[in-house]
């Protein structure tokens, strides 16, 4: 009896302990006390000096936690290199596709109310998207096409995983590039006060580059399911972002178009001049963020912090639950964060609803652990959560193009050299 009451006892322990690790906010720590090489940290210093100081790239900011606890939160060169204005880590980034990950979250915050199916067809809730064709022929000199009937609709469940046959606008392939231009189809990044719904609905218009589900193709669909978002909850994106998962996660600096009080804390974009020296970029369209736009577009448009985004991480490491504030299921992010494209490939890796999944083959390459979940930004920003070794880690960076990508990788593989169980 005795031995049941202190086996009860020890239990709930660590029920409470296990309860208080998945809902404490992210603090700094010692790396020692999550296992954690403070000296072998020191490392990754070095290697983003390095690429500083042989001009690949004119600042960074590097974040690791481990057990929720902020082991590495480091700024390094400049966030102007005509002003030398020293990096902060609170400095403000444009993390374009990671907004992809903050919409999947809301759509299955959404799915969890049962609003929708998966595999419920998009067109039942954007008409535009019913009979839908794919590209057959194209002819470069006038853009004309010819098309096919699809084989079957688009559901919510191809849009969340990039199987659906929508291309990208910009970035796509040219034939797509050219029809999505010709019919007025934003990229995401936007100054103008033009409406998310009004472009997604003449998206749907427009044929697909391929048969649903027939392979993945990196596109729009991210943005479509914003407008979902919209039609469901009733709310601009921008507000049920604000309402339902900046403000209970306490992500005070992610916006998709910056309050005037905190323009100075955009980093600026650094591109290469043609002697491949750094420079601040010349391009107008990086000054979206401080428009007063209306485009609140689901696969591009934020901008955030570092530590803003790893609390959103923290969120999703923690089963859907973050300081007392529970925006998911346990079930609902293993399904976000499981293979959901069966046999297709993302090179080694596969896509759940939302994230590109590691595999096996993946952890291979670079040791980021199998099940880790994972995406960046056009901008040259990236993220990783890994279950396994419980790690939120990113590397934030303003730089297009990123002629040394190198850096990124390097980060990647030194996080795993510091750990030391």
């Amino acid at each position: 009896m005795k031995k049941s009451f202190i086996f009860q006892v020890a239990s709930l322990i660590l029920i409470l302990a296990f309860s208080c690790t998945q809902t404490t906010e992210l603090k700094e720590t010692s790396p020692i006390t999550v296992s954690v090489s403070g000296e072998r940290l020191l490392r990754i210093d070095r290697m983003l000096q390095q690429g500083i100081d042989s001009g690949w790239i004119a600042g960074a900011v590097g974040f690791i936690a481990r057990d929720g606890k902020i082991v590495y939160n480091k700024s390094f060169g400049v966030s102007n290199i005509e002003a030398k204005t020293p990096m902060r880590t609170d400095d403000i980034f444009r993390i374009a596709s990671q907004t992809k990950a903050i919409t999947s979250v809301a759509v299955m915050m959404l799915f969890e109310e049962g609003k929708f199916l998966l595999d419920d067809p998009i067109s039942k809730y954007i008409p535009e998207f019913a009979n839908l064709k794919v590209l057959d022929k194209f002819n470069e000199k006038d853009t004309t096409y010819t098309t096919v009937q699809a084989n079957r609709e688009v559901t919510i469940r191809d849009l969340l995983t990039h199987t659906s046959g929508i291309d990208y606008a910009g970035i796509g392939s040219d034939h797509m590039n050219a029809i999505y231009a010709k019919a007025g189809i934003p990229t995401g990044f936007v100054s103008e006060k033009i409406n998310l719904g009004d472009k997604m609905r003449k998206l749907g218009r427009l044929p697909l580059v391929h048969q649903p589900g027939a392979r993945f193709t990196y596109g729009l669909n991210v943005d479509v399911l914003g407008y979902l978002v919209e039609i469901l909850s009733g709310e601009t994106l921008d507000k049920y972002f604000r309402t339902h998962i900046f403000e209970p996660l306490g992500m005070n600096d992610t916006y998709f178009y910056l309050p005037a009080s905190k323009y100075d804390r955009l980093v600026k974009v650094i591109s290469e001049d043609k002697n491949h020296k750094l420079v601040n970029t010349l391009s107008a369209f990086v000054n979206y963020p401080l428009a007063e736009g209306t485009y609140y577009s689901g696969g591009a448009g934020l901008s955030s912090t570092i530590k803003d985004y790893a609390t959103f991480l923290q969120m999703l490491l923690n089963r859907g639950e973050y300081n007392g504030k529970k925006l998911l299921a346990r079930r609902t992010v293993e399904l976000m964060t499981t293979n959901q494209i069966g046999d297709l490939n993302l090179g080694r890796d596969k896509f759940g609803l939302g994230f590109e999944i590691t595999t096996a083959s993946g952890q291979a390459k670079m040791g980021i652990s199998e099940g880790s979940f994972a995406w960046g930004g056009y901008f040259a920003t990236t993220y990783w959560a890994d279950p396994k070794e419980r790690l939120v880690c990113l590397l934030f960076l303003q730089q297009s193009p990123f002629s040394h990508s190198e850096i990124t990788d390097k980060f990647r593989a030194m996080v795993y050299q510091t750990l030391e169980d």
